[in-house]
């Protein structure tokens, strides 16, 4: 005789495997939906809404400050040159309190799909804790993964694969 909370483990477990199903590398299928205006994008349209709402003005001041930072293979670790990017990224967006950004991370096509979706939400959270800890409020940053579904630069080798790792900001 199962007890009642040996019963109710049991359900759970059914539901929680009826409601996720089993993931799969499916070309086919699109893993996530981004908005318009991020570099690179060229899939359907958004449809929950705008992600960022920026005026003409901060968006025409933001092109003046470079926009992308580059990760070690299966790294989401901020280094040197990409803290020198984010840190004046940190002054903009402290000097306009009204600006919000979005944060898209980005892989190299190595790894599954799955992996490489998690890795660029990595990349794109550490981006936005490493402005948080430079003092932007993170309500003005938005992060969102695009793995290896929107490359920078196509092909293989590590020329390209450089390239593709990364986290882009659009305003």
């Amino acid at each position: 005789m199962m007890s009642i909370r040996t019963k109710f483990a049991l359900v759970t477990i059914g539901a929680t495997l009826a409601v996720t199903g089993c993931a799969s590398k499916n070309k086919s299928q699109e893993v996530l939906v981004a908005p318009i205006g991020v570099s690179g994008y060229t899939g359907p349209a958004y449809q929950g809404g705008k992600l960022v709402n920026n005026s003409d003005a901060i968006k025409a001041a933001a092109t003046q400050i470079q926009g992308v930072v580059y990760f070690d293979f299966d790294s989401d670790a901020i280094k040197a040159d990409a803290a020198r990017v984010l840190d004046a990224q940190a002054d903009f967006l402290k000097a306009n309190p009204t600006a919000r950004v979005l944060v898209a991370g980005h892989t190299d096509e190595r790894g599954s799909r799955e992996y490489n979706i998690s890795l660029g939400e990595r990349r794109a959270a550490a981006v936005r804790a490493y402005l948080s800890d430079k003092g932007v409020n993170t309500a003005n940053i938005e992060i969102t993964s695009f793995g290896e579904e929107r490359p920078a630069v196509a092909g293989t080798g590590e020329a390209n694969w450089s390239q593709n790792r990364r986290a882009e900001l659009s305003y």
